[in-house]
């Protein structure tokens, strides 16, 4: 009964603020605002101040909205090919692909010129060239021509903290960049482990992921081998003086659980759910981190070089 209504508001032309929310990809959006409030909270031993911190965090969301749903929108015909996407507003057909690059374009502005208006030229600079590596490189060329899409593009994906950071202070900073890096390196096991438990999906729809091109069990050795990379990398914030040992100790816990799951996914047989597992595990290991960050900041003493690693 709710799908005929559904059905029936879409092709009566009336389109649920859902719909418009959906093409944003929340869940994805605010993931990504976490790592940009803690971005900015790190960069500062004290508070930041309250308009950076709303503005700034709204007009990034904006931009990653706006890029989310250029994504569904170059992505329609792929997405109805797809359980996981296929009912989608654009690809359901409850909002057309004119009505979304409208809406694309007007919320991705609003958040440029917030940016520009109220934060500073270099925040709104960095966002959108993350805007356009998502919305543009990745979606419109990489995606569809590499196995490796994944790992160049996710820089892109990587860049909330730093934003979040230059927003405050207004220039890059070593610290900042070394948070970036480990999403950077987080993205390949966090993607690739869903990619396997969706292999046959991106085969259908013609989308070269790891797992489709080189197999099952090449993407998962590489997940594990990205993970030992990830947790390598996670002990540079301590190693630098960025942070103490609080964050040392939940960098190495988490990233035992993360090294589990990946072994877990490497060496399983006809369990189809642990992809999903390592997936959702990821998901929860990055957001612990960067919670795990913000503790030791505010609950340790600030090492004296933590402003030493400036760019």
């Amino acid at each position: 009964m709710a799908k005929t209504l559904e059905n029936t508001r879409a092709s009566a032309g009336h389109i649920s603020w859902r719909d418009y929310y959906e093409l944003c990809k929340p869940n994805v959006v605010m993931l990504m605002i976490l790592t940009s409030v803690i971005g900015m909270l790190l960069a500062v031993p004290g508070m930041v101040p309250v308009d950076v911190l709303l503005i700034g965090n709204l007009g990034i969301a904006l931009c990653a909205g706006s890029a989310a749903a250029v994504n569904h929108l170059v992505d329609r015909h792929v997405d109805q090919k797809m359980a996981r996407t296929f009912n989608r507003p654009i690809a359901k057909g409850r909002v057309e692909p004119m009505q979304a690059a409208v809406f694309a374009l007007i919320i991705g502005t609003l958040g440029m010129a917030l940016l520009v208006l109220f934060i500073n030229t270099l925040t709104a600079v960095l966002t959108l060239v993350s805007l356009l590596g998502y919305a543009v490189v990745y979606t419109l060329f990489l995606k569809r021509a590499t196995p490796q899409n994944i790992v160049i593009g996710g820089i892109a994906g990587a860049a909330p903290p730093l934003l979040g950071w230059t927003a405050v202070t207004g220039e890059i900073h070593g610290h900042a960049l070394l948070l970036v890096l480990i999403i950077f390196a987080w993205t390949p096991p966090h993607f690739w482990a869903l990619a396997v438990h969706r292999k046959d999906e991106y085969a259908k729809a013609d989308i070269p992921m790891l797992p489709v091109t080189h197999g099952e069990q090449y993407t998962k050795l590489h997940i594990l081998l990205y993970t030992v990379i990830l947790v390598l990398v996670t002990m540079l914030p301590y190693i630098t003086g960025m942070l103490n040992w609080l964050y040392l100790l939940g960098a190495l816990v988490l990233g035992a659980g993360f090294l589990y799951w990946s072994l877990a996914l490497l060496l399983s047989k006809n369990k189809p759910n642990v992809g999903m597992d390592t997936f959702k595990y990821s998901i929860v290991y990055l957001m612990a981190l960067f919670v795990i960050m913000l503790l030791d900041h505010y609950l340790l003493p600030v090492p004296t070089n933590y402003l030493a690693a400036g760019v």
